[in-house]
């Protein structure tokens, strides 16, 4: 076989390419397919709902029915399939999305607005009384900028700076059903609209529900974690609290000193036994049963511990005057003790704590502090040429919002691998910011108003 001449052989590596770009294509294609053929049976389903809803009105009207229409709903809500509405809309210092933080505890500074709709309650400030006495609350909202309908088992976070990973792992908001959820800040309710901070949301958000952020029930760190089996009292096997009790008595032995027995005796009284004698003879419930099972014996322990403590004092006043060394008898070994807090329950993926993306250092150019400089504050009264701020205190804290919005990197990675382009454009409140990347650092060029922000003052 004769070799092809480089003519043939620069002609075979240009349809190579075109292949490759037609097979791509028709990837394309085949995913606008699938997503169009998911919509349009939701739009199908939702055509059928109604027509069907109409149907029973007309029968309705037609004709007295037996109440069987009122338990659709019922039935529809056991299924699952739920119509919501969202109780109000976002008002945010992010207006697009380019730029928006990832996560709320990225850009602290950045803050937001949530007024409750009345077509959810008459009164909307009633739904909100007593939630001021919460410093943070869950928010449940849609994410209505994908784009579209279209989402895969894995997807690319931009912090693996590539590589795949389930989606379920992931905060990815192409989901199946766009749900996001995300923890801020609250600063101040006002009649029926919510002031909050610490946010990741655009301007616009659909809300669908608050919810009041708990530590107790929300944050693993606040947790006491026992094992079930060492509570349980019809195991033949010793409980984790038996074993905690004997290792207390072992380093009681092994310190000897007052102040340690009163400050561990202290420690234990605080975490494991109940506050007066009603609640330790009061019988153990399921509810109770992690905290305060075997709260008797610890308290009869605990006597015991006082006791020996009154003989440790005596025996040393009487080795000050004997002043004859006594030997001590080697420690016990000990048992493991139940774990408490976050390294029973914490856990999280390694690439989170320890991404391949490392955070950027910030800088501002002159002229770029110079143009955040002429911003006023928000709180400024009077009329004034110079640009103000809407949600931002004044220009430090949006010098701070640009430095954690920037300094998590908030290209996507494509642009951050393969786009030559290294300038980056976001808005932040009322001002347009304008930045490049280089190698470790992002540097702030230019900081304008926004222009329509411009023409209403």
């Amino acid at each position: 076989m004769r070799p092809l001449c480089d003519c043939c052989g620069e002609h075979i590596n240009k349809l190579n390419q075109q292949v490759s770009v037609m097979r791509k294509e028709i990837k394309n294609l085949r995913q606008i397919l699938d997503s169009a053929v998911r919509a349009h049976r939701k739009h199908m389903t939702s055509l059928q709902s109604a027509v069907s809803k109409m149907g029973l009105c007309g029968a309705d009207k037609a004709s007295p029915a037996p109440p069987p229409s009122q338990a659709s709903p019922q039935a529809a809500l056991e299924r699952g399939n739920i119509q919501t509405a969202p109780i109000g809309y976002i008002s945010s210092c992010f207006s697009v999305k380019n730029g928006t933080p990832r996560q709320p505890t990225i850009c602290g500074p950045s803050r937001a607005e949530l007024r409750i709709q009345q077509s959810v309650f008459n009164n909307p400030d009633h739904a909100l009384v007593g939630l001021e006495q919460y410093s943070h609350v869950w928010i449940i909202f849609l994410f209505h900028k994908n784009g579209q309908l279209n989402y895969k088992a894995k997807v690319k976070p931009p912090r693996l700076n590539g590589q795949r990973v389930g989606v379920y792992s992931t905060r990815s908001p192409h989901r199946p059903n766009a749900l996001g959820l995300t923890l801020a800040k609250l600063d101040k309710i006002v009649g029926d609209r919510i002031h909050l901070s610490d946010i990741d949301m655009i301007d616009g958000t659909p809300v669908l529900d608050i919810k009041p952020y708990i530590p107790e029930y929300d944050s693993p760190c606040t947790r006491v974690s026992i094992d079930s089996e060492a509570c349980d009292p019809n195991t033949d096997q010793p409980n984790a609290a038996a074993d905690e009790e004997f290792n207390i008595l072992n380093l009681y032995k092994e310190k000897g000193t007052e102040s340690n027995v009163k400050r561990q005796r202290t420690d234990v009284v605080g975490s494991l036994v109940p506050r007066n004698a009603s609640e330790a003879d009061a019988p153990v419930t399921d509810s109770s049963r992690v905290q305060f099972s075997l709260s008797k014996d610890l308290y009869n322990v605990l006597e015991e511990v006082k006791t020996y403590v009154t003989q440790n004092e005596l025996c040393q006043s009487e080795d000050q005057v004997s002043e004859s060394p006594k030997t001590m008898p080697p420690p016990e070994p000990t048992v493991d003790h139940p774990c408490y807090g976050e390294e029973a329950y914490s856990t999280i993926a390694g690439w989170i704590t320890d991404p391949p993306v490392a955070s950027l250092d910030v800088r501002f150019t002159s002229h770029a502090e110079r143009e955040l400089a002429e911003f006023l504050p928000t709180h400024h009264s009077g009329p004034s040429d110079r640009p103000r701020f809407q949600f931002l205190q004044n220009p430090e804290e949006a010098a701070a919002a640009i430095r954690g919005v920037l300094s998590a990197d908030p290209r996507s990675v494509y642009r951050r691998t393969r786009c030559r382009d290294r300038l980056f454009f976001f808005t932040l409140d009322t001002a347009d910011i304008t930045c490049w990347f280089g190698q470790g650092f992002a540097e702030v060029l230019q900081v304008r108003p926004v222009e329509r922000h411009i023409s209403s003052m």
